[in-house]
């Protein structure tokens, strides 16, 4: 790995901890304005400065994100299906290419692949032509594994998933956390992440990092379990507790509680305080 590549990795993958904490908010390529995204930069900006990196399309970061914020972005570059797909979900290919990655100072390339479909081949093959171009530049990669519906997710079929997408050429590996993760983790020679998933209660989100961390993952790439939660801003401090601190979910939680009890308490000030009076011409 030469020395780009390897100063790329370092601003998402901290040097001191060894751990990352990413903030996934490229769902609209797909779902489009997903609740809590409504409108990206209000949602994103408070929660940028407890993020290692952020994750999003390269329409989001040109619309949305000041260009003065110091944060290493990692591009989501795979697309072609929508929610509204429900045959074909998934079944990517690329729709950013790696220069395009550059002019936006992309610190690292993210692309899913969908292991099991009838169009496989398709994701993995579109991967490889990403990987090879972001191989060129001393891109980072990212890959966003899944698996098709008859599939269980277990740790089986994500370590099969994860082993295939480092073998494909991938730096970081995005999957789920399952039962027996470690096995996982131990059969994958690239780090691994995980992803949050779909919105659960604070403190089941909190267990599934806590478990991942001690299983062996080296970061979270979390999103609506941050941004849909009734205090984003506390969520993401919780999490970045327990990747980075070593926080237990108790300690997460009261984090999450804290910061959650603070903004509802300015609020209520702000709601109370008086109106100034209108001066008489």
């Amino acid at each position: 790995m030469d020395w780009g590549k390897q100063n790329r990795i370092s601003s998402i993958i901290k040097p001191d901890t060894g751990k990352t904490v990413m903030l996934a908010v490229d769902h609209g390529y797909f779902m489009g304005p997903t609740s809590g995204l409504e409108k990206l930069d209000e949602a994103v900006n408070p929660l940028i400065p407890y993020a290692d990196t952020l994750m999003l399309t390269r329409g989001a970061l040109r619309y949305y994100i000041d260009p003065g914020v110091r944060i290493p972005i990692t591009l989501r570059v795979s697309g072609g299906t929508s929610i509204l797909n429900k045959e074909a979900m998934l079944h990517e290919g690329i729709v950013c290419n790696v220069e395009d990655a550059i002019r936006l100072n992309a610190s690292c390339v993210a692309f899913s692949i969908l292991v099991g479909a009838e169009y496989e081949r398709d994701t993995i093959l579109a991967f490889t032509e990403v990987i090879d171009e972001a191989t060129a530049y001393g891109i980072p990669i990212l890959c966003v594994t899944a698996v098709g519906r008859e599939m269980a997710r277990d740790a089986r079929y994500m370590g099969l998933a994860s082993r295939m997408g480092a073998e494909l050429g991938a730096d970081i590996i995005k999957t789920y956390y399952v039962p027996g993760f470690d096995k996982v983790v131990e059969s994958c020679p690239v780090p691994v992440v995980i992803a949050g998933g779909k919105k659960i209660p604070e403190k089941a989100a909190l267990e599934i990092a806590r478990n991942a961390i001690d299983s062996g993952a080296i970061g979270v790439d979390m999103g609506r379990n941050i941004f849909q939660s009734t205090s984003p801003v506390g969520m993401i401090q919780a999490v970045r507790a327990v990747v980075h601190k070593g926080a237990s979910v108790k300690e997460g939680l009261e984090i999450f509680k804290s910061v959650r009890d603070k903004e509802a308490g300015k609020a209520i000030k702000a709601k109370a305080k008086p109106k100034k009076a209108r001066a008489k011409k």
